[in-house]
C-alpha cells in the first residue's frame, strides 16, 4: 500500500488546491479560538500547532488519511509485537522493533510483553538490575581500575545510536550530573577525535565502554583497537587492560574473548533498532553520569508518552498531529526540509540525534514491498540553538524563496537563573515564531519607514527590502523545564511522530539498507588503498582520488 493508492489522497490534493494561496494572519482573524483549538496537553509537553497552514478540514481529511492507512492498527502492532499482513514490522529485516518495552515500569508486570515464549519485560528488567548493581559499586567508588584508582570517568566507543542518544541526553541532562564523574565519547574514526579525548582523562580512573551490537562496526573496533594500544604503550599490561573495558552488545561470546569480565558485559538484542537503543544499556553512559534513578524517570517520561501515543484519539494525540501536519508540508506543499529550532541550551545536540532518527528511519524510495514511491518521503532535518539561528540562517526562514516548516522547543523555567536572561530566551522564541507566521507587508515596511522620517522615494526603494511575507509555518513545543521526565517524554514524541508518517507513506522505517552500502564501499576502498589491482575494478574518480592520496 502506498499513499497515492488512498482515496483520501485524492481529496486532499483537491482541498490543498483550494487552500494553497491562504495566509495564516487571515486564519487568525477568522478564528478568535484558533489557539484554544489548535493546541493540547500531552504528558510533560504542550503543543501549540496553531501557526499552520491548516484548518478543521484539513485536519479531518489528514485523520481520515491516517485511518485509510490504518495507523491504530500500525500503532497497536508496533507496542504489542504481532505482525501485520503477515509480515514483521521490520519485514525487511524480520525483526520485530519493540523498544517501547524498554521503558515499561518495573512494578507493571501484568503487561509484561511474552513473545515466542520470551518474556521481554523481564529480560529488560534484569538488563537494568544489571545496570543498577554494576553502577552502584562504581558511584560509590568501590569500584576501581587496575593501578587502585576508583573509576570516575567513561569513554563511550560507538557510532549512530550507540552516540547520537546517549550524548544528546547527557548533554541534555548535564545539571544532573553526579559530582566528581564525567563521560566522554569518541565515535568518528577521524584520530583526532579520539586523540582530544584521551588527552582529557586520566585512564587510570578510566572505563572504557565499547558500543556495538555485532562487534563489527568498523569505527568502534578500530576505535577500540586504538585505545588498547595506548593503554598497552604507557604500560599496562593485558589483564590491566581488560579490568578498563565493558561491552554493551549482542555478541557477548566475542567480549568474553577479549577478556571482558561478564558482570562488564551488558545485552543487546535484535528487537532494538540503533537510533532507537538509549533506552537500553546503550544508555550505560546517561546512567553512569547522572545515576539509575535519573535514568529510570527519562524512562519514565517516555512511557507516559508511549501511552498517550497508544490510547489517545486521532485528533488528541500529539505524535499523530505532528506527523500528520509533516505530512501535509511534505507531500502537499512539497518541501523537503524540517528545522529543529531549541530554545534551550542543553538541547543542543537535540537536533543531531533527530537527524537519524528521522532520516534514518524515513530515508527511503521504496514502500515495504518493494514499489517505488512517486512521492516525498523523509524530510531533511536541520536546525540548532534558537537564539544563535536568529543571527544566521533564520534570515533564510523570514525573507528566502523556500517553505521551511520548523518546531520551536523551549521551557517555561531555566535551571540557571541570571536576571532577565529566560525572559529574553522566551520572548525571542514567541517573537520568531509570531514573525515567521504573520511577516510584514511591504505597505507596513513603507508606512514604518515614512513615521521614521524617511522620504516617499527611500521608502519605496527600501520597503520591497524589508518586507517579510510569513506564512512560515511553525509548531511550539513548551517544556515546564529541562528534566529527565520532560526530556523522556520528548524524545519518544519524535520517535512516534517519525513512525506516523512512516506508515502513511507506507515504508520500513526500522532498516538502513544505504548505511550498509556505505559501510560495505568503505571496506572495498580501503582494500584498494592496499592492493593496486583491486583497484582497477573503481571508478575512475575513486580511482583518481586513491591515488592523489597514496601520492
Amino acid at each position: 500500500m502506498t499513499m497515492t493508492s488512498l482515496s483520501s489522497n485524492q481529496t486532499l490534493l483537491k482541498h490543498f488546491d483550494d487552500f494553497k494561496h491562504i495566509h495564516m494572519r487571515n486564519l487568525f482573524k477568522e478564528d478568535g479560538n484558533r489557539f484554544a483549538d489548535y493546541s493540547l496537553q500531552a504528558p510533560h509537553i504542550f503543543l501549540d500547532y496553531s501557526k499552520n497552514r491548516i484548518n478543521k478540514t484539513t485536519l479531518e481529511l489528514l485523520f481520515k488519511l491516517a485511518e485509510e492507512a490504518k495507523l491504530t492498527e500500525q500503532v497497536q502492532n508496533l507496542f504489542s509485537g504481532t505482525q501485520f499482513n503477515n509480515e514483521a514490522i521490520n519485514n525487511t529485516e524480520n525483526r520485530l522493533a519493540l523498544h517501547t518495552v524498554l521503558r515499561q515500569p518495573h512494578t507493571d508486570t501484568e503487561q509484561d510483553l511474552i513473545i515466542d515464549n520470551n518474556n521481554l519485560s523481564e529480560v529488560v528488567r534484569l538488563c537494568h538490575q544489571k545496570m543498577y548493581d554494576f553502577l552502584s559499586k562504581v558511584h560509590s567508588n568501590k569500584y576501581f581500575g587496575a593501578k587502585g584508582k576508583a573509576i570516575n570517568t567513561l569513554v563511550s566507543i560507538g557510532i549512530g545510536g550507540s552516540f547520537l542518544g546517549p550524548k544528546m541526553v547527557t548533554d541534555a541532562l548535564a545539571t544532573y550530573t553526579i559530582e566528581g564523574f564525567n563521560c566522554h565519547y569518541v565515535a568518528n574514526i577521524d584520530s583526532t577525535d579520539l586523540y582530544d579525548t584521551l588527552s582529557k582523562i586520566d585512564p587510570e580512573s578510566t572505563l572504557f565502554l565499547i558500543q556495538s551490537k555485532t562487534f563489527t562496526t568498523l569505527e568502534t573496533l578500530e576505535n577500540a583497537n586504538a585505545v588498547k594500544a595506548h593503554l598497552k604503550s604507557i604500560g599496562f599490561s593485558d589483564s590491566d587492560i581488560t579490568q578498563h573495558l565493558a561491552a554493551v552488545t549482542s555478541k557477548e561470546q566475542v567480549a568474553l574473548d577479549l577478556g571482558i569480565s561478564p558482570d562488564r558485559i551488558f545485552p543487546m538484542w535484535d528487537w532494538v533498532g540503533g537510533r532507537y537503543s538509549l533506552w537500553s544499556a546503550i544508555g550505560l553512559p546517561i546512567a553512569f553520569l547522572i545515576g539509575m534513578d535519573n535514568f529510570k524517570a527519562l524512562l519514565a517520561g517516555a512511557h507516559e508518552m508511549d501511552q498517550h501515543f497508544l490510547n489517545a484519539p486521532l485528533d488528541q494525540n500529539a505524535p499523530v498531529i505532528l506527523g500528520m501536519i509533516g505530512v501535509w508540508y511534505q507531500n502537499y506543499f512539497q518541501t523537503t526540509s524540517h528545522a529543529i529550532l531549541a530554545y534551550e541550551q542543553y538541547l543542543r545536540t537535540f537536533p543531531d540525534h533527530l537527524q537519524q532518527l528521522d532520516m534514518e528511519s524515513n530515508g527511503k524510495h521504496v514502500s515495504k514491498s518493494g514499489e517505488a514511491l512517486t512521492y516525498n518521503t523523509g524530510p531533511v532535518i536541520w536546525g540548532g540553538i534558537g537564539c544563535n539561528g536568529q543571527h544566521a540562517y533564520h534570515q533564510l526562514l523570514h525573507q528566502g524563496t523556500h517553505l521551511l516548516p520548523s518546531d520551536f522547543i523551549t521551557c517555561l523555567s531555566t535551571h540557571h537563573p541570571i536576571v532577565n536572561h529566560h525572559r529574553h530566551l522566551f520572548s525571542n522564541c514567541l517573537s520568531q515564531s509570531k514573525a515567521l507566521m504573520s511577516g510584514k507587508t511591504k505597505k507596513e515596511a513603507y508606512d514604518e519607514l515614512l513615521k521614521g522620517g524617511m522620504s516617499k522615494t527611500a521608502a519605496e526603494k527600501l520597503a520591497p527590502h524589508k518586507e517579510n511575507k510569513g506564512n512560515q509555518p511553525s509548531n511550539t513545543l513548551v517544556l515546564q523545564k529541562l528534566t529527565p521526565e520532560t526530556l523522556g517524554a520528548l524524545t519518544a514524541l519524535y520517535e512516534h511522530k517519525t513512525f506516523v508518517q512512516s506508515t502513511i507513506w507506507g515504508i520500513n522505517p526500522f532498516d538502513q539498507w544505504g548505511v550498509e552500502l556505505g559501510k560495505t564501499l568503505g571496506k572495498e576502498v580501503f582494500q584498494a588503498m592496499e592492493n593496486d589491482k583491486i583497484a582497477l575494478n573503481l571508478d575512475a574518480s575513486t580511482k583518481g582520488l586513491l591515488s592523489l592520496y597514496k601520492d
